[in-house]
């Protein structure tokens, strides 16, 4: 009898190296020649990104697939040789750990991935509810991987989802340079334009698609649809061989993180928030180049900070004025014994109008006329017009903003940052496979 099993890995690479969806990868093609039936491309699930102890990107992975009952401990065996063969796990704060689900994705599942999306998750907890619902797990140190390897089970992107193409390097040139022509990811960035994103941020000229840590991805081509990111991939030239590729569906530009409104009073330390409330106060800019301001919602005030890697997102920040109204997004870290907002991105909802008293304009000339002093009215120089009766009046002064949503340059995207050109274009459904999916 076939069995549909999910499997869950998380916490394999360090600051160091390593990397788990390289793990996916090979578990794809060891999988693959044991003729499973896949049933989902490998999801690459990232959590919440405030955590303080997370891996570098937060990530955790699940593979999900039909196998018939006699396949699962072959599976399970597979999956551990390789995760201890990959994993960093003699590096501090690594955890490995697998975890094995056997049939639907229930419910309690998908809220945990819900929790551990946006919320700080305790060890305990994960490990209570993996029992309650039948999670087998193998734990290679300290089971906090539990955490990721649960959530990414959970999270079976019923919602908004996306795509991305993952190259992996060969070992023999982990360390170096990534070798990748510039041209051609300007030629595919071009070409693929609205169906991938964040290829290059165009203020600095920088090439987004490849990492610079010393681990084997390659480049990692992020889009609307498996067939979009192929093709990206079939457009970029690189000088160093592509040991093999993977497309992973993914929560990544989906803004997964802040689906949380919170008021201020609410707030924790490490959660990722959407609050709204009034400016209080003028921004102050402060050593580095951040921009702080006071935001108060009526139940409490907190300090929001916006970045000097977010380039232009200050000045926009730096522009509002007490009694703006707006709504911000981003995480809560404790700062100096007190909560401080970073602000991922700002919306702006309703500024307050500042308004410049002015003489009256000439009704015959059309020049601003001058005071004949303090209730006496006003006299033209220019063509000699009185009107003893009339007074200042007030003008609306352009500010430089706009309501509306501002974000930082690319290059300040976290994995889960939804970009702009997916706005109105989030999508629910079922699985739409392409091929090929991955090599070998």
């Amino acid at each position: 009898m076939d069995l549909e099993v999910h499997l869950g890995i998380d916490d394999t690479d360090s600051m160091r190296g390593g990397c788990t969806t390289y793990v996916a990868a090979l578990l794809v093609e060891e999988y693959s020649k044991l003729g499973v039936t896949w049933l989902d491309y490998p999801n690459l699930i990232r959590l919440n990104p405030n955590i303080p102890w997370k891996t570098r990107g937060n990530g955790a992975i699940s593979l999900r697939l039909e196998i018939d009952r006699s396949m699962v401990d072959d599976l399970v065996d597979i999956a551990l040789k390789v995760v201890e063969r990959e994993s960093m796990i003699g590096d501090d704060g690594v955890d490995p750990v697998l975890a094995v689900y056997v049939g639907g994705v229930s419910d309690e599942l998908r809220r945990f991935a819900y929790i551990a999306e946006t919320d700080v998750v305790d060890v305990g907890y994960a490990l209570k509810l993996a029992d309650s619902v039948g999670v087998k797990r193998w734990v290679f140190k300290d089971p906090r991987g539990i955490v990721g390897a649960l959530a990414a089970i959970g999270e079976d992107l019923k919602g908004d989802h996306t795509y991305e193409l993952i190259a992996y390097r060969t070992m023999g040139m982990i360390g170096n340079p990534r070798m990748i022509d510039v041209d051609s990811v300007k030629a595919m960035d071009e070409a693929t334009k609205g169906e991938t994103y964040a290829n290059i941020d165009y203020e600095t000229g920088r090439i987004l698609i490849t990492p610079r840590g010393s681990d084997p991805v390659l480049y990692g081509i992020r889009g609307e649809t498996p067939e979009a990111v192929y093709r990206a991939h079939t457009i970029i030239r690189s000088y160093e061989e592509v040991e093999r590729w993977v497309i992973f569906r993914s929560n990544q530009c989906t803004d997964a993180h802040l689906r949380v409104k919170r008021t201020i009073s609410l707030l924790k330390p490490y959660v990722a928030a959407v609050s709204e409330g009034i400016v209080s106060g003028r921004p102050t800019i402060i050593a580095g180049g951040h921009v702080i301001f006071k935001l108060d919602d009526g139940t409490g005030i907190v300090d929001c900070a916006v970045y000097e890697p977010t380039g232009g997102l200050r000045s926009v920040v730096s522009k509002l004025m007490a009694g703006d109204r707006v709504r911000v997004y981003g995480g809560v870290k404790p700062f100096d014994g007190r909560l401080t907002f970073n602000v991922e991105k700002i919306e702006i909802v309703e500024l307050t109008k500042i308004y410049r008293a002015m003489n009256p304009v000439c009704p015959s000339c059309g020049r601003r006329m001058k005071s004949m002093g303090s209730g006496k009215g006003f006299r033209c120089d220019r063509c000699g017009f009185r009107d003893s009766d009339n007074s200042k009046i007030e003008i609306n002064i352009d500010r430089g903003l706009k309501p509306g949503l501002y974000m930082p340059p690319p290059r300040a995207y976290r994995h889960l940052t939804k970009p702009p050109e997916r706005y109105g274009r989030e999508k629910t459904g079922g699985i739409v496979w392409f091929h090929p999916w991955h090599k070998p």
